[in-house]
């Protein structure tokens, strides 16, 4: 429920319910399931709440710490106070590929929208 867009790249189609011939031949239907790229939507997660997504717990990497003014500090930790990820979407995160479904009829519009699947 971030309410956020972006422009990514569509995978592959993984389900649709009227025909499995549509997912053999990758067509784009509305409220098929497809992967999608999750660098995007990575990126604005660091930046909106300053997590990094997508990163084993156990490797500690060193990484230099950006110096940010004491207002984007409180900034991220207010937000960080509600911060909620799904275990399976930390996984798809993990993955670099997320779940979504196409919400818009891509054949009439000319372009895909959708939602990412929780």
């Amino acid at each position: 429920t971030e309410a956020t867009t972006h422009k990514t790249r569509l995978l592959t189609v993984l389900y649709n319910a009227s025909s499995n011939e549509l997912v053999r031949t990758n067509t784009l239907v509305k409220n098929c399931i497809v992967q999608i790229d999750a660098t995007p939507f990575r990126a604005w997660y660091k930046q909106h709440y300053g997590v990094e997504l997508g990163k084993k717990k156990g490797k500690e990497e060193n990484t230099e710490a950006v110096k940010q003014s004491s207002h984007v500090q409180r900034k991220l930790a207010a937000r960080n106070k509600n911060r909620h990820l799904e275990n399976a979407l930390a996984e798809q995160f993990s993955a670099g590929r997320l779940l979504a479904c196409v919400s818009s009829r891509p054949g009439q519009s000319g372009r895909c929208d959708g939602y990412i699947l929780e």
